[in-house]
């Protein structure tokens, strides 16, 4: 592939995965909290009737996401196979099985909708599905933290291997995989604690500066070329 197609591929696979993050914070960090209360079943059932255009517009988002991470998997792959097949393959395999697993939570969030919107007599049943699927809304986004960190980890490996981009990019990268793998796992043992987050910031850090590199500087040339 001529460099400058390369570039033209690196900057989509940015869009794709600015688009992924836009729809990532308003989608979870604005609008999920506005609906789906943590251990509150009953306020959760009230804001899914009450503020029912605010629930579309949080299912959106999801469906954003879930798109928009499917693409960025794809055009990473696109954009890295001739450099590390296997890596890019990896690479796009996990961020497509990260977008399957949202996929779950969008059903759900579509299911709690309907059902609390719907001419079912009885309140306690309605508040008892409505508990069940923000559960399994919160578990697949928390599961789905081991796909999104093993994601990151051959994104950094190619980064520090290829010489394509700042060595320092891709070690965050890597790092920031890790800490979204260990993240899931001290939380799927029970544990509950504010500075949990701590684990993701490399991975914040990391992402950030990946979608900058790509839409501004693109992809370096290799290191053969240079040389010749």
């Amino acid at each position: 592939m001529e460099h400058k197609q390369l570039i033209k591929t690196a900057r989509l696979t940015g869009l794709w995965y600015l688009i992924l993050a836009i729809s990532g914070i308003f989608g979870f960090m604005i609008f999920h909290p506005q609906i789906f209360v943590t251990d509150d079943p009953q306020k959760t059932l009230n804001n899914l009737i009450n503020l029912r255009s605010i629930s579309r517009v949080r299912l959106l988002f999801e469906l954003v996401i879930i798109v928009s991470q499917a693409l960025a998997a794809v055009w990473f792959y696109k954009l890295f196979c001739n450099i590390n097949k296997w890596a890019a393959s990896t690479l796009g395999i996990w961020g497509t099985v990260n977008a399957v697993v949202i996929i779950v939570s969008a059903i759900s969030m579509n299911s709690a909708i309907e059902i609390a919107n719907s001419s079912l007599p009885n309140l306690q049943e309605k508040t008892i599905m409505i508990q069940l699927l923000g559960q399994i809304i919160t578990n697949a986004w928390s599961v789905g933290g081991l796909f999104f960190g093993l994601w990151l980890m051959p994104m950094g490996f190619i980064v520090i291997s290829s010489g394509r981009m700042p060595i320092w990019l891709g070690r965050i990268l890597f790092i920031g995989g890790i800490g979204y793998i260990l993240q899931t796992f001290v939380i799927c043992a029970g544990v509950q604690s504010p500075y949990l987050g701590i684990f993701v910031i490399p991975a914040t850090i990391g992402e950030f500066w990946m979608i900058g590199y790509l839409l501004i500087y693109g992809i370096r040339p290799a290191i053969d070329n240079v040389k010749q």
